[in-house]
């Protein structure tokens, strides 16, 4: 199953959808079908102008990140928090060590703050190595040495570094959570990566407090043309297509109880 899923996104999304059709649209030129490949390159153009020129992923990625707010107050008794992993390139740290971040670096820099904040808590960074080839080191493992340079001790952290997708992230969480006796965490991840995580969490069962970080809009942008970020706003839509199947197919599958959780 997940190198099903790898593969299938690699065609599903929003870029490659535009090139195979585009792709197609060649083909059946040179095969002498030229109303047809007419209708595909119209098709190929108008995926990438949506994708490129206006702001459809930013509206779809926003509905994913209002789907739940960040509380206004933290727990004063905060016994335990678990961040999913995301964050660290690990293909640079495997080959140079240190800590390289992405783009979902809040994830850990909220979680070090909290930390910080609550002593007693402990951390639980679920993550391992999520690649198709699977020789970097898993995210968890890394994770050791940004939370040590903070002062934050070993025998705070509880590491489950051998998960690749979000679906084994819960299911090897939970097993930790139960032998260590700890329940009723934080769920620290990106917001719009929350509806998906809290979906799975309760599937399984377990009870988490959803604190998101990592936004990537203002939550206020409406539908209209943009030509002033065309990278962005591909990588913008990309994600929101990516979350919005993940959704989807979970919710076919099973493994969440409501295509969109609340």
């Amino acid at each position: 199953m997940f190198l099903i899923s790898k593969f299938f996104w690699l065609a599903a999304q929003p870029l490659s959808i535009a090139f195979g059709l585009a792709a197609l649209a060649t083909l059946l030129a040179f095969a002498g079908r030229p109303k047809l490949a007419g209708t595909f390159s119209l098709l190929a153009a108008l995926v990438l102008f949506v994708t490129l020129y206006t702001t459809t992923g930013t509206a779809a990625l926003q509905i994913l990140e209002a789907r739940f707010p960040k509380p206004r107050q933290e727990p004063a008794d905060l016994t335990c928090m678990i961040v999913l992993g995301g964050a660290l390139e690990t293909e640079v740290t495997t080959s140079r060590g240190g800590m390289e971040f992405n783009q979902a670096a809040d994830r850990f820099v909220e979680t070090l703050r909290l930390a910080l904040r609550h002593p007693q808590a402990r951390i639980l960074i679920s993550g391992g190595d999520g690649s198709i080839s699977g020789v970097y080191e898993g995210e968890a493992e890394a994770s050791e040495r940004f939370f040590s340079a903070f002062g934050i001790p070993a025998d705070r952290l509880v590491k489950e570094n051998t998960s690749r997708t979000t679906y084994e992230n819960t299911v090897n969480t939970a097993e930790l959570l139960k032998s260590r006796g700890l329940e009723n965490c934080l769920l620290i991840t990106s917001a719009y990566h929350m509806p998906r995580s809290v979906g799975l969490f309760r599937k399984a069962g377990i009870q988490v407090m959803p604190w998101p970080v990592d936004y990537r809009t203002s939550g206020i942008a409406g539908l209209s043309l943009d030509f002033t970020q065309p990278s962005l706003n591909a990588q913008l839509t990309t994600t929101a297509a990516r979350e919005w199947m993940s959704l989807t197919a979970y919710y076919l599958t099973g493994r969440i109880g409501d295509v969109f959780p609340q």
